[in-house]
């Protein structure tokens, strides 16, 4: 029987100007791991929701169908009258400096714990195999709506789930570093596959020797911990096991098009191999290759012709998930 993981977070619709030029896209950490996972597993094997508050409009509409048609379960996906997605605006100079403008504010991700069908979602979501999110599905909640997914997390491993998190912190979406320290520490604390881009880990708590952001990450209760380090190689570290230092894919500097979701893209990849059997080295392996693709092409999602070939399970059945 095919398992199931919830892909859990906020996609946004994104306005980018190059030039006189303004181009519409959709965007969202979250969002494009749900992508890559669904793109590189047999639905069989894993199926892939993604889990979200969405308005009423035209772009919301065009948003459930371009997730609808990269297989990605949208059934517990709430739609809001009172509410739109939230929106960014990518200005880019003429040196191909970005920046950033956001108006999320009221965006209706923010709200998908505080509707009536809140706890019927919530019922559901606690019988799932996995539930994955980041450090910005945490960021947009109000304190009350993160005590409610804690709550979550909390009851689907307690039915023999298994949480996953991508650190992923953005400190213009907290109030302090303080606040995200102590709710990090909560998330942590059920966490069962921790993804830890070790720049986000040193803005956050202060440069530290990479053992030591591993033995803080393991102390909390995480079993198996993934260090991105960008370019170079990966660590994974699994409690009771020797750590794993994994190679990252050279590119020549002049075939990196755009860095936009390498990280997202990374964990999906390794998920798409871990959770359907395969051992940790492989799965970052396949991490590695989905990040090296990605990343020569512009924009989050790249082309589906465009994907590595798909990645034979390495295990027996009976050897699957250890």
């Amino acid at each position: 029987m095919s398992k199931k993981i919830a892909v859990i977070g906020e996609c946004m619709i994104e306005l980018s100007q190059k030039g006189a030029d303004v181009s519409r896209g959709f965007g969202g950490d979250t969002l494009n791991t749900a992508v890559y996972i669904a793109r590189q597993v047999a639905p069989e094997a894993l199926t892939v929701n993604y889990v979200t508050a969405l308005g009423t409009d035209s772009f919301s509409q065009q948003m459930l169908e371009a997730w609808q048609s990269e297989h990605i379960d949208t059934s517990l996906i709430q739609r809001m009258e009172n509410r739109l997605p939230g929106l960014y605006y990518i200005e880019t100079d003429e040196t191909g400096e970005r920046t950033f403008y956001y108006w999320r504010n009221e965006a209706a991700a923010k709200y998908w714990l505080e509707s009536d069908d809140a706890a019927a979602l919530c019922e559901t979501l606690a019988t799932f195999d996995y539930l994955y999110l980041s450090g910005i599905s945490l960021a947009i909640l109000s304190p009350s709506s993160r005590e409610k997914l804690l709550s979550l997390l909390r009851e689907c491993r307690a039915n023999g789930g298994k949480v996953i998190f991508d650190n992923n912190y953005r400190p213009r979406l907290w109030a302090s570093r303080e606040e995200t320290q102590q709710v990090y520490q909560q998330m942590l604390q059920c966490t069962d596959i921790a993804f830890l881009t070790l720049d986000d880990e040193d803005a956050l708590w202060g440069e530290k020797p990479v053992e030591d952001v591993i033995a803080r990450t393991q102390a909390a209760g995480v079993k198996e911990v993934v260090i991105k380090r960008g370019a170079e190689s990966c660590l994974v570290a699994i409690t009771g096991e020797a750590v794993v230092d994994v190679p990252a894919v050279k590119l020549a500097r002049e075939n990196v098009i755009d860095t936009t979701a390498a990280g997202d893209s990374f964990s999906a990849g390794y998920l798409a191999v871990r959770l359907t059997g395969g051992t940790p080295e492989a799965a970052a392996q396949r991490g590695h290759l989905t990040a090296s693709t990605v990343i020569q092409y512009r924009g989050a999602i790249i082309p589906r012709e465009a994907m590595p070939a798909p990645h034979p399970n390495p295990l027996p059945k009976g050897e699957r998930e250890r």
